[in-house]
């Protein structure tokens, strides 16, 4: 179903009310952590969107956060929340054969990488604060941890963070083109 609009869905189940939805839940949901973006068609009546979006929204918060969005944000939200979990594991993973490279055991080295990232994640979440200002608070001058993030600058993380968004949003549009 990636890609594929409302309208599209509507004519291929030959569906004729107005209030049609598309959810869009993260693997994460699995374990009652996802995040779950609905969208539905633009021409929707609002009494009819106001009596089924809640039971909607309802249904979706039992495995995690829950967004309506535009339809034409579905494709870039599905490279961010959708594909973005296996961004994390191959962070995690990466994090983690740095760790090995340094002796740290394998299962050890997983969790705190794992950890590194869910904690950050959490702080993200729950402080509301800049992510550039929690980035901050872990950064000093002349210390390790500014010499990891020129590395990692340095390789380019943020461009191929934003090119892999770009790229899955890309290939979503792509896919629901083909009918």
């Amino acid at each position: 179903m990636v890609g594929i609009p409302l309208d599209i869905l509507q004519e291929s189940f030959k569906v004729n009310p107005s209030v049609l939805f598309k959810v869009m839940p993260n693997t994460p949901s699995l374990i009652g952590k996802g995040f779950s973006v609905i969208s539905h068609l633009s021409d929707a009546k609002l009494e009819e969107i106001s009596v089924t979006l809640p039971k909607v929204k309802f249904l979706m918060s039992a495995v995690g956060d829950v967004e309506v969005i535009p339809e034409s944000l579905m494709n870039a939200a599905g490279a961010i929340s959708g594909s973005g979990p296996a961004y994390a594991f191959l962070i995690i993973e990466a994090l983690a054969d740095g760790g090995v490279k340094q002796g740290i055991q394998r299962d050890l080295a997983v969790r705190l990488a794992a950890s590194a990232i869910e904690g950050g994640s959490r702080m993200v979440l729950e402080t509301g604060k800049h992510t550039g200002q929690l980035k901050d608070m872990v950064t000093f001058a002349g210390g390790s941890t500014i010499a990891a993030l020129h590395a990692l600058e340095k390789g380019g993380v943020r461009f191929s963070m934003m090119d892999a968004v770009e790229a899955a949003t890309n290939r979503s549009k792509e896919m629901g083109e083909k009918k």
